[in-house]
């Protein structure tokens, strides 16, 4: 128990408090925390999967955007963000060209563009200029109605956001709803490609986590 003690002091009260909230004890509440630990090392795995095919089929889609509106040029130079999009998009070419590399090499810029970036490009603001004309064709099997679609995905990409920074910042995500959380990354990968599906659920962990929740 001394051990214990000492590790509530090192983690600080501040921080074991809504696991102790939960669980009462001071003892269960680091049995709790250690297990937070083990989903968001979970949550990381599965959302980098959902970010990397999202991203993916998102470029996919504005590169034959782009090529069917203008013959010159990538889609990083004629897509019509706001201020937030230009200014990221504008941080992620720089990045891709650090190191001596060229600044144009367009898979480095796209690595190099946040999951966030990309959760923002299926906001209602680009219902018309990115939606419409091209985004809805990277989620092939979603919901038939286009803005039906919108909604659902944009609902999907951002819980997940969400909660992919919640367990990148180390925060407490043990009072979440975190199977709704694995169904709408298995299914939002799903309405891409089901093959992408498939694979997720067959290596996700957070499933077997979930399972090993620590009893109040």
């Amino acid at each position: 128990m001394v051990e214990e003690d000492e590790l509530v002091v090192l983690l600080t009260p501040e921080r074991l408090r809504s696991y102790a909230g939960s669980t009462g004890d001071g003892r269960a509440a680091l049995r709790l925390y250690e297990w937070n630990m083990r989903a968001a090392a979970s949550v990381m795995e599965l959302t980098g999967m959902v970010e990397v095919i999202t991203r993916n089929a998102f470029d996919c889609e504005l590169r034959t955007w782009a090529a069917d509106r203008h013959s010159t040029g990538s889609w990083f130079d004629v897509v019509p963000l706001d201020t937030r999009g230009r200014s990221d998009l504008s941080k992620a070419r720089v990045r891709g060209g650090r190191g001596g590399r060229p600044p144009e090499e367009h898979g480095r810029v796209v690595a190099e563009l946040t999951f966030g970036f990309w959760r923002y490009l299926v906001e209602s603001r680009y219902l018309t200029t990115l939606w419409t004309p091209a985004l809805h064709r990277a989620f092939p099997a979603g919901p038939t109605d286009l803005l039906t679609r919108q909604r659902e995905v944009r609902r999907r990409m951002q819980q997940l956001h969400f909660v992919r920074n919640r367990a990148a910042h180390h925060e407490p995500i043990h009072e979440r709803d975190l199977r709704r959380d694995h169904d709408y990354a298995i299914e939002l990968l799903g309405w891409i490609s089901p093959a992408a599906a498939g694979w997720a659920a067959d290596t996700t962990s957070l499933r077997a986590v979930l399972a090993t929740r620590p009893s109040p």
